[in-house]
């Protein structure tokens, strides 16, 4: 620690061109001030400053020893908020973004449990399945689902999620179960705003163009034509789940199952340290797994 005295000292006078104003900036003394920089310029064997009754100037070793200096009270500083932020209880607003049906009935429920447990919180949820600008609409987070784009933001894996591709019973009934995709390409798929069905052949992704009366942008409406006999539907776990379960719903080529994909948090590099991020995104990871 010995060489680090007088190092934020300097860069304050260098940058405000006062012994008076950077003593105020640092909460200490005058004296003190000048005591740690003359300490440092001893400890180098160089001048930094040229100091006069009315003005503080840098000599030529000390304009390139600020350039340096600079950057190491700026990571201080950037290390001294990681740990303030570690301690720090969420507040204030937070921001975010999600997909309607996800949102609405997964993150939403959390984010309100979330409140309760951090009453200093304030909550900006908008929901929409398309893909808002983090950063140009001032989003803390955003919650995505299946592969992600490439991006500079920072991404976190909360959940995975599971395709099925499933029918009524009476449906199956009526029309056979398909044993492959060859046999997929005689039923009715009721279909949605992604156009390929995935499935795993022979240790590949393979796509699947799926045909039928039904095109609909809405996963509950293409749910509810499934649950009235009206086609094959692929949707995620999160909307036919409880409907397996209870044998409304029928799993079909399961072998041809794709490989779950991700549910994930992600967020602005300049997020990462919030504290209100930081403990929302562990929360949303604990309470989704």
């Amino acid at each position: 620690m010995k060489h680090w005295i007088g190092i934020s000292e300097f860069v304050a006078v260098a940058e405000l061109q006062s012994f008076t104003k950077a003593a105020k900036q640092l909460g200490i003394s005058v004296a003190q001030v000048s005591r740690n920089i003359a300490e440092l310029e001893a400890s180098l064997a160089i001048k930094l400053l040229y100091r006069s009754t009315r003005s503080v100037s840098l000599t030529e070793e000390g304009l390139l020893y600020l350039q340096h200096c600079r950057h190491l009270v700026a990571s201080l500083e950037e290390a001294n908020r990681t740990l303030a932020n570690l301690k720090a209880t969420p507040r204030g607003q937070i921001k975010l973004t999600a997909p309607v049906f996800y949102g609405e009935t997964r993150i939403a429920p959390l984010l309100h449990d979330f409140m309760q447990l951090y009453p200093d919180t304030e909550l900006d949820l908008q929901l929409t399945n398309n893909k808002l600008d983090l950063v140009q609409g001032g989003f803390d987070l955003a919650i995505r689902l299946g592969t992600l784009e490439s991006s500079s933001l920072i991404a976190r894996k909360l959940a995975s999620r599971t395709q099925y591709v499933v029918a009524s019973p009476a449906y199956l009934a009526k029309h056979g179960t398909p044993l492959n995709l060859t046999d997929l390409t005689q039923h009715q798929c009721l279909t949605g705003t992604v156009a390929q069905w995935r499935f795993m052949q022979q240790g590949k992704v393979v796509q699947f163009k799926p045909q039928g009366r039904i095109v609909c942008n809405s996963g509950v409406a293409l749910l509810d034509a499934a649950l009235k006999g009206l086609g094959l539907v692929q949707l995620p776990d999160y909307y036919v789940g409880d409907k397996l379960q209870s044998g409304e719903l029928v799993a079909v080529l399961n072998k041809l199952r794709q490989p779950d994909d991700g549910i994930w948090a992600i967020y602005p590099q300049n997020r990462h340290l919030s504290a209100k991020v930081r403990v929302l995104v562990d929360y949303l990871a604990a309470k989704l797994n």
